[in-house]
């Protein structure tokens, strides 16, 4: 595709800065987010996330750089972003002594929706959190917790933004509360794009299309699952159920690979075999080419071989620890100690 044809991101960020007193809380971060995608916000409490997140919204202003949505810059014309902005905060204010319909009402005529429009997209939104109609009758007080985040999140969608904030939006819900936020986030993927921000990593691996990772107001890592998979983690771990002496196995896989590491032996209760799992830092065609050499030696009666690949979690540890190894609470470099006898050189 050319560069002329080739359709602006929903998102700009570029060497985005915020100060709150002696935190800076953003250090110059850049980034966007294409059409319909839907990226994964990750940081450490304090990494930066939620003053990104009030940037975009248009609720706080940033010290300096550029922010656009749909092409708009967030300074120049923050009325105009808005409209393509849904924002679902973490702590989110509702009215407690007001119906969910009522409530959706209001918030569409604050938006500019009216008539016919108006009920459509209430209609809409309504189905699309599943929000039946007698959960949409009752008052939002006698609400739980998660039926209260899917009545903010129908307010997000609304005015049918074009980029959807949410901020923590299944913080202590239960999983079958979490699994509504997800479906409706697949409902809408390739039509709207999302960004999530979540403590949940377990929820932001199974959804999101890419990764964010904030600490100490920079981006640390950037990129798919398999992306980062392949930047942090230089060793592939694979598993092996078999017979046969472990010894004699090691040596078979040696001839292959003579670096290759048992990390694991643990037995198989149901079938007596045991679990082997090794480690390769030469990839993972090395480690199916074991697999076959092991599968031509009858000995081992191999029953199962499977690639572990590193979850989301082991990566983001990786990637914020040097981060955090490297600079104070307040983000500043740390000093590094001096050395006994550097002092005199």
């Amino acid at each position: 595709m050319s560069s002329e044809s080739k359709p602006l991101p929903i998102v700009e960020v570029l060497n985005l800065r915020k100060k709150y007193g002696a935190i800076q809380a953003l250090k110059g971060i850049s980034f966007s987010i294409g059409k319909g995608e839907i990226v994964g916000f990750l940081g450490p409490n304090g990494a930066g996330k939620s003053t990104t997140l009030r940037i975009l919204s248009g609720l706080i202003p940033a010290d300096s750089g550029e922010a656009k949505v749909c092409g708009v810059d967030l300074a120049e014309e923050e009325g105009e972003v808005r409209r393509h902005i849904g924002y679902l905060a973490e702590n989110n204010p509702l009215p407690e002594d007001l119906r969910v319909i009522e409530y959706l009402n209001f918030r569409a005529r604050l938006k500019g929706l009216e008539g016919s429009r108006k009920r459509e997209r209430i209609k809409i939104v309504l189905d699309i959190c599943d929000l039946e109609r007698k959960v949409s009758e009752r008052k939002i007080g006698n609400l739980s917790k998660g039926f209260r985040q899917r009545v903010g999140i129908a307010d997000s969608l609304l005015a049918e933004p074009r980029l959807v904030i949410l901020d923590e939006p299944t913080i202590g819900l239960d999983p079958r509360q979490s699994a509504v936020t997800r479906k409706m986030m697949e409902r809408l993927r390739g039509e709207v794009s999302f960004l999530l921000s979540s403590h949940i990593l377990s929820e932001v691996e199974a959804c999101c299309d890419r990764m964010i990772i904030l600490s100490h107001g920079q981006i640390v890592a950037e990129g798919t699952l398999r992306q980062l998979q392949e930047e942090f983690i230089n060793k592939t771990i694979f598993e092996i159920v078999a017979d046969g002496n472990r010894m004699e196995l090691q040596r078979a896989i040696r001839a292959i690979d003579e670096n290759c590491e048992l990390i694991q032996d643990d037995p198989v209760e149901v079938t007596g075999k045991r679990r082997f799992t090794f480690s390769t830092d030469q990839g993972e065609e090395v480690a199916e080419k074991i697999l076959r050499r092991l599968l031509g030696i009858e000995q081992f009666k191999i029953t199962e071989f499977q690639i572990t690949r590193p979850d989301l979690e082991t990566i983001f540890l990786r990637a914020t620890k040097k981060n955090w190894e490297d600079q104070d609470h307040l983000g500043r470099k740390k000093k590094r100690p001096v050395l006994v006898g550097e002092a005199s050189r």
